[in-house]
């Protein structure tokens, strides 16, 4: 199965859209390597906004992350095509964190859990689940590091 029927699969109609966004792209390819921008919790119509550890629970921070992924997997789909996708490489997972929350790691799974899911062992990739501020209060944002075929 491609990997695009995979995320279809699991219930995401990724499509093709616009990178540039006029000051920076959302995702760049060099070499054999992609590099995706910072990819918020939203996806289509969907979008979770908060604080993981006050307004948002680790499970709906697990959400986020799922969002936040998606929405990065678009780029990628949009810059060379989801199924040149040889393996993950590197995940920076970024967590709207509320006063004395760390368990970053748990929301970040969210990330990690469904790259595994569409891209089996390519999908295994070193990772870093950090807290700050998110912009416009989104819940996750995440950045990928992908291999690509030439």
């Amino acid at each position: 199965m491609s990997y695009v029927n995979k995320i279809t699969s699991l219930g995401y109609q990724i499509q093709k859209t616009e990178l540039n966004t006029g000051r920076f792209m959302s995702a760049v390819h060099v070499g054999n390597l992609v590099y995706t921008s910072g990819s918020v919790s939203r996806f289509l119509d969907s979008e979770i906004k908060g604080h993981i550890g006050a307004d948002l629970t680790v499970e709906q921070g697990y959400q986020a992350a799922r969002l936040s992924t998606v929405n990065a997997l678009q780029a990628v789909h949009s810059l060379v095509g989801l199924d040149r996708v040889v393996r993950i490489v590197k995940v920076l997972g970024m967590v709207n964190v509320a006063p004395g929350f760390d368990n970053t790691p748990a929301v970040i799974h969210g990330c990690s859990d469904l790259l595994l899911e569409v891209f089996g062992d390519a999908g295994r990739h070193a990772r870093s689940a950090v807290g700050m501020v998110i912009p416009f209060n989104f819940a996750t944002e995440v950045e990928l590091i992908i291999e690509v075929m030439h």
